[in-house]
């Protein structure tokens, strides 16, 4: 985690929780991002919830457990300094393969990537046009 620059912490409040329920989401297999920005200290917070339609307490912490490694695995190459993530454990979290797990958490992540990075220069022509009428 050191070389990626930043350090990654946990989200644990219900707010934060709520903030990154707004942000843009991803879901892929058996998981669901949410990545939203904030303007503060280049810090990753991560965050890791599962429903009860996961199951019981024990098939929704192993859901959470699995998640929280692919993340810890995947966030130092993926994650964008100054961003939350909440990972949602869905139906199959518990059952899949450890490999499939990892692709569907790297595939959303670099989704929700592509996506911030294709929205920033949709401001810039608008920026450019508004310009122009000065």
């Amino acid at each position: 985690m050191a070389d990626a620059g930043f350090t990654i912490e946990r989200l644990k409040k219900r707010a934060e929780f709520l903030a990154c329920a707004k942000a843009p989401s991803c879901a892929r297999g058996a998981v669901v991002v949410q990545a939203r920005a904030r303007d503060d200290k280049p810090v990753v917070r991560a965050g890791f919830t599962a429903t009860k339609r996961i199951g019981g307490a024990v098939e929704r912490n192993r859901a959470k457990r699995r998640m929280r490694e692919a993340a810890r695995l995947l966030l130092p190459q993926f994650a964008r300094s100054g961003f939350d993530y909440v990972f949602i454990a869905r139906g199959g979290a518990i059952g899949r393969p450890w490999e499939r797990l990892l692709d569907d958490v790297k595939s959303a992540l670099i989704r929700l990537a592509a996506e911030r990075d294709s929205r920033a220069p949709e401001v810039l022509p608008s920026a450019a046009s508004s310009s122009k009428d000065d």
